[in-house]
């Protein structure tokens, strides 16, 4: 059993510690680790080489590895024996444009309160993903501290292309594999419930990203000679997008649905017991009617559902006034949500299949494989949920809600895929923290309490 003192002591450095622990903050964020942006390689290698000598100074054997993309970042240390976690987190950011709505610079951390009177620290990064991941050293480090040393062991694994699909993972999920068995993993990327509840998501939804280009014609053609005798590429792709939905929202692939997994049905009560107004997660974008399947709610659309989305359609002629032409191609772009127990390769052979059968005479088409990613659902009844709900429990003062979010993170799916690993996914961004837009933020409260509830994380795996 944990000593409770033990983690009262690590819990009172966090406290007392907290400027210092923001200003470590202050100092990744200023590292303009633009995944996307090759003009900035070397800032990704500086935050690499940051988060490696920080990790060594907290006591971490850590090395910066290479990668085919932007190193990562490994870093070790198991003298406590017993459980060994590993925990995921990536300092690549989003370029910050358009920076003329940025109201501070995006690389100059700044403390600033919103009209709500929370403080908030505001920069590129601030909550996805460098404030969530300091949460966790920080708490590594008041562990070492105050705490006389980490009560599990603790294995950390950063990587820098988060933001541009996780192309280099692979090689730091070899060095990961090289080491004494992992038992579990933890990352933190995701949202609370709300600002005093927390949440951990244990549904995380898959991913695969399809572009498809119809070919007619050999040739751009005259509307006028050619209308109507000549098959238009834009109307064939038009007809293939509207004939991907039916009317009740499903999406008429078949065997689009075959290997959906229900929610547990005390998760499913769970959600419809929350607080959740449909109407108004809608309105805050300027919408009213879900699109969705009509027999489930908002909820389940979005975190337990899988989806079909057209993301870009074009071809023909886009310009300034008018070109009577009938294009030769149109190009279409399309992604996947997929849920446990749906394959990636399984539904985009079924896409692929829709679409020819749904091509008419004289027409090709030519597909390209874009993006994919593994649906992951962690067990709801596990061992580890519940001690990490537990501690979150004890923090905050509520019990932390088992949810399901949208997104897709492949680093998940590879720990599953490769280390048979679960992840308990437990962040403490907000839904307003404009995420990928200008103004990014993180609530101060969260940096500090999100520090505090993974220090009583750790102990209560540690008490296990």
């Amino acid at each position: 059993m944990m000593p409770k003192d033990r983690l009262e002591r690590v819990l009172d450095a966090l406290d007392h510690d907290l400027e210092a622990g923001r200003e470590r903050l202050f100092e990744l964020l200023r590292i303009p680790s633009i995944s996307t942006d090759p003009s900035h390689a070397s800032d990704c290698r500086a935050a690499a080489d940051w988060l490696a000598a920080e990790l060594a100074g907290d006591g971490f054997a850590a090395e910066v590895h290479e990668t085919s993309g932007h190193p990562g970042v490994v870093a070790s240390d198991l003298a406590a024996g017993g459980l060994h976690v590993l925990f995921y987190g990536h300092y690549d950011v989003q370029p910050p444009d358009p920076l003329d709505n940025w109201r501070t610079p995006p690389f100059e951390p700044s403390l600033v309160t919103d009209p709500a009177g929370n403080r908030t620290i505001v920069a590129r990064g601030a909550s996805d993903d460098k404030g969530q991941l300091m949460t966790f050293l920080i708490a590594c480090r008041a562990w070492r501290e105050a705490g006389g040393g980490l009560p599990v062991g603790v294995t950390i694994l950063l990587e820098g292309e988060e933001e541009t699909g996780s192309l280099g993972l692979g090689s730091l999920i070899d060095a990961v594999a090289d080491l004494p068995r992992v038992d579990l993993a933890l990352a933190c990327d995701t949202e609370m419930w709300d600002r005093q509840t927390p949440a951990i998501v244990a549904m995380l939804r898959g991913l695969i990203a399809e572009e498809i280009e119809i070919t007619a014609a050999a040739r751009d053609l005259h509307s006028g000679v050619y209308g109507s005798a000549a098959r238009n590429p834009l109307q064939v792709i038009a007809e293939i997008i509207a004939g991907l939905r039916a009317p009740d929202g499903s999406v008429t692939i078949d065997g689009f649905y075959d290997d959906v997994r229900e929610v547990p049905e005390d998760v499913a009560a769970s959600w419809r017991g929350l607080d959740f107004d449909q109407e108004a997660f809608l309105a805050e974008v300027g919408l009213k009617v879900p699109a969705g399947e009509r027999d489930r709610s908002v909820l389940e659309q979005t975190w337990s559902r899988p989806t079909c989305e057209v993301n870009g359609v074009w071809g023909g002629y886009t310009g300034e006034g008018t070109k009577t032409v009938i294009p030769a191609t149109a190009s279409a772009k399309f992604s996947f949500r997929l849920v446990a127990d749906q394959r990636p390769d399984k539904i985009r052979e079924a896409f692929r299949s829709h679409v020819r059968a749904a091509l008419p005479a004289d027409c090709s088409v030519r597909f390209t494989d874009q993006a994919s990613a593994l649906p992951v659902a962690v067990p709801t009844d596990g061992a580890h949920l519940s001690k990490a709900r537990q501690a979150l429990a004890a923090e905050w003062g509520r019990e932390a809600l088992v949810i399901g979010t949208g997104g897709t993170l492949p680093a998940v799916a590879e720990f599953k895929q490769r280390l048979g690993l679960d992840t308990l996914l437990v962040g403490f961004a907000q839904r307003d923290d404009n995420i990928h837009a200008p103004n990014e933020k993180y609530d101060l409260a969260s940096f500090h309490r999100g520090a505090r509830s993974w220090a009583r994380i750790l102990g209560a795996l540690a008490a296990q």
